[in-house]
């Protein structure tokens, strides 16, 4: 049945009210990851397509990958691929169980950035 009343309804709370959490952001931001990991595949998939076309192919896939925007896609895209590994990671601890309180849910949060920070920093420079 059709609501009729749809005026006199209180509205759902507003961005200005409602005060985001540590763990919310981070669950958001780990499927924000997930989606850019998509895009970082396709240019992946493009590059070697491009090579197995051919020399002209290649040539233009790979300058727009060597380019500073190819590098800077490339860059938070291992940024993305630990962070998305570590949510993860934090998703199955929780789904065991363990760690659900809001202290260890939000200590886990801030551990997962900075780890993924630092893993990012390592990768980069080391590999």
């Amino acid at each position: 049945m059709a609501d009729v009343n749809r005026g006199n309804r209180p509205l759902s709370p507003h961005l200005t009210i409602y005060r985001p959490q540590l763990t919310s952001m981070t669950s958001i931001l780990v499927r924000i990851s997930g989606n850019a990991l998509i895009v970082a595949a396709l240019m992946i998939v493009w590059w070697f397509v491009a090579a197995a076309s051919g020399p002209e192919a290649f040539a233009t896939a790979n300058g727009f990958l060597t380019s500073w925007f190819g590098d800077l896609v490339m860059f938070f895209s291992v940024l993305a691929l630990w962070y998305h590994m570590l949510g993860g990671i934090r998703h199955l601890i929780w789904d065991s169980g363990r760690m659900l309180d809001v202290e260890k849910s939000e200590l886990a949060g801030q551990m997962m950035m900075v780890v993924s920070v630092l893993m990012t920093i390592f990768t980069v420079i080391v590999l």
